[in-house]
């Protein structure tokens, strides 16, 4: 799996993650990304989390969770 096939997928799943754990995103609190990873893994899209990154794909991963979960400030 490449990284560009892997980004939408992980974004879409931050969602449901979100949903099905209870997270409510707060201003100065970041989503867990261990507890992201872990439901990951344990429902089968662990092969998301596999793909070459300069950086690492578990940062890559991090960066999409938090962006995809901030606090929207209306």
């Amino acid at each position: 799996m490449s990284k560009a096939e892997a980004e939408p997928r992980v974004r879409h799943l931050a969602h449901v993650w979100a949903e099905e754990t209870g997270y409510v995103a707060k201003p100065g609190y970041y989503p867990s990304y261990s507890s992201f990873k872990s439901w990951m893994e344990a429902n089968g899209y662990g092969h998301y989390l596999r793909f070459r990154s300069r950086c690492g794909a578990d940062y890559d991963v991090e960066h999409w969770l938090e962006e995809e979960l901030k606090p929207r400030i209306c």
